[in-house]
This record gives C-alpha cells, sequence and structure tokens, in this order.
C-alpha cells in the first residue's frame, strides 16, 4: 500500500559496488545524489527506521471519492475494479446501481464518496471493507490466502482468491513499504532519472525484487517523500493496465507520516479515483481472526 524505505543495498559480485551505483541498463546515474543516499533521507522523511519497526498494525478510515459526473457509474466501476466484479452482466445490486446511474441525471452533479476501512497487520495481513449501494464489501487476506464478500452481486458468501488475485496481494499491504529493508528483502534499487510528478521534480527509482519483478518509485527532490508509486497491473477490458497511486498530504501520526490523499490512476483511461483519510490509527488492537475467512 503505501511506500517507505530502508537503506542498504545489494552487492554487484563482480565488481563489489553497490547496486545503488548503477542505473538500470547500464546507463551512469543522474549527477547528484546516489540511490542509497536518497533512500536514506527517504526513510528519515518518513519517521526513520525505529519508528516504523514500532508499528505492528495500523488501521486507516476515510471515503473513497467516485467523482462528480456520471458519479454513480463511476462508482459502480470502481467497486466493480476494487472487488473483481466481473463483467457488465452481473445481476444484483451492482446492475440495479448502474442502471439508476443512467437514469438519474441530477446524479451527475453529485460526488460520490465511498466509506472505507483498511486494516493492516504485520507480516503481510490485510482487512479492506468498503460500503456500497447500502451494503459493505469485505476483503480478507492472511499473507498467504485471501477471501472476499460481494453482496453488491447478491453474493452473500466468501469466495476464494483466485491465484492471480492472490499474487497481486504479495508485497502490497507491507506498512513501511517497498524501500524499507530492502538488503533483508534481496532487493536492488537504482537511480533511472529526474522527472516531474505533479509540477515538482522527483528521483525516479527502480525496484528489483527478489524474484525479478520490478517496480518503480518517485521520491521528490525536496521532501523525500514517496509522491508516486508503481502498482499493482490491473486487467480491464480483457488486458493488463498499468497503475500509478499518486501519494500527497503527508501528516504526522505518532511518529510516521502518512499520506492522507492517495489518487489511483489507471494506463489508459481519463478518470482517477482518490481515497481520503479522516482518521489513522497506528498499533490499534487487531485480531489474527479479523483477517481471515469466518470459521477458518
Amino acid at each position: 500500500m503505501s511506500s517507505n524505505g530502508r537503506l542498504l543495498l545489494g552487492i554487484f559480485a563482480s565488481l563489489c559496488l553497490p547496486a545503488a551505483l548503477w542505473a538500470a541498463d547500464g546507463k551512469t546515474a543522474p549527477a547528484g545524489l546516489t540511490a542509497a543516499q536518497i533512500v536514506d533521507k527517504h526513510v528519515a522523511a518518513r519517521g526513520g527506521l525505529q519508528a516504523w519497526h514500532a508499528v505492528q498494525t495500523m488501521s486507516w478510515a476515510g471515503k473513497m471519492e467516485a467523482g462528480a459526473g456520471d458519479s454513480a457509474a463511476r462508482s459502480v466501476n470502481l467497486v466493480r475494479n476494487s472487488f473483481n466484479a466481473g463483467s457488465r452482466k452481473e445481476t444484483g445490486a451492482l446492475a440495479a446501481a448502474e442502471k439508476a446511474a443512467d437514469a438519474n441525471k441530477e446524479d451527475a452533479q453529485k460526488q460520490v464518496e465511498l466509506p472505507i476501512v483498511l486494516e493492516m497487520k504485520r507480516p503481510a495481513k490485510s482487512r479492506v471493507e468498503v460500503g456500497f449501494a447500502g451494503k459493505t464489501a469485505i476483503q480478507v487476506y492472511d499473507g498467504k490466502s485471501g477471501w472476499m464478500m460481494r453482496p453488491f452481486l447478491n453474493r452473500d458468501d466468501w469466495e476464494p482468491f483466485t491465484a492471480e488475485q492472490a499474487k497481486s496481494q504479495i508485497g502490497k499491504w507491507e506498512l513501511d513499504g517497498p524501500l524499507f529493508d530492502t538488503a533483508a528483502k534481496g532487493t536492488q534499487v537504482a537511480l533511472e532519472a529526474v522527472e516531474p510528478v505533479q509540477g515538482h521534480d522527483a528521483y525516479k527509482l527502480k525496484l528489483t525484487l527478489k524474484d525479478g519483478t520490478v517496480q518503480h518509485v518517485w521520491i521528490d527532490t525536496q521532501s523525500f517523500l514517496d509522491v508516486k508509486v508503481e502498482g499493482t497491473p490491473r486487467r480491464m477490458d480483457g488486458r493488463m493496465r498499468m497503475v500509478w497511486v499518486y501519494q500527497r498530504d503527508f501528516r504526522p501520526v505518532q511518529g510516521v507520516m502518512v499520506p492522507f490523499v492517495q489518487e489511483t490512476a489507471v494506463e489508459g483511461y481519463r478518470d482517477t479515483h482518490k481515497m481520503l483519510l479522516e482518521k489513522v490509527a497506528v498499533n490499534p488492537k487487531l485480531d489474527d481472526a479479523r483477517f481471515v475467512k469466518p470459521g477458518v
């Protein structure tokens, strides 16, 4: 979910030099700070290693903004994409809401905000609840397996994640993000470029994970906060599309910095969706039972 970082990088066995001193594809890194120095400064800007290591659980509560202008239709798509709701032929409350969006012209001027609660617990447990059409969709992940309940599709039984859905959760719910503890994780970090993100220069870092997966994170050159994160590709309209999350309005919460606004953009789509946090709790008591299918 939100990114943070830990310093120290892997070593090139052949040259015995930090991977951070090299840019991707063998090119020289942009002049100035090395990737290792950027990661160091980022970790400090987010609150530091000690503060984040003390965080074992976290909960976020707020709203997912579905936008104005055919808002109901956009909220339908948002929930469909968030909970893998399937095709437009689905029946039940989701289809009814979609039909209502076309019929109710006044709704086009309204801003739809869906209540959302996220709970996270180390090492990789997560629970997401989204209110929609008077019902609550729930998704839980215990670190290895996941289940979801989608009452907006008239599905009141728990459904297991598909293999693709389970794979997409790996690394998604790290409390402190992919730039923390990179050496322990076997992650190599390279500085690719400096480029603008929402009007401000940012360091574009390439992360090569232990399994070979590549992810990019953009670190603001002034604040050293992670203002843009490459998300897990999402299947939409029959193809996988790139996803980016823009983060802003960082605020301190018990010694750690948290982005209170996250805006998700999907390749090929003009509309974006914001999550606006209203309350963040650090180390709330969260029982393990909240992260598994009831009865398991």
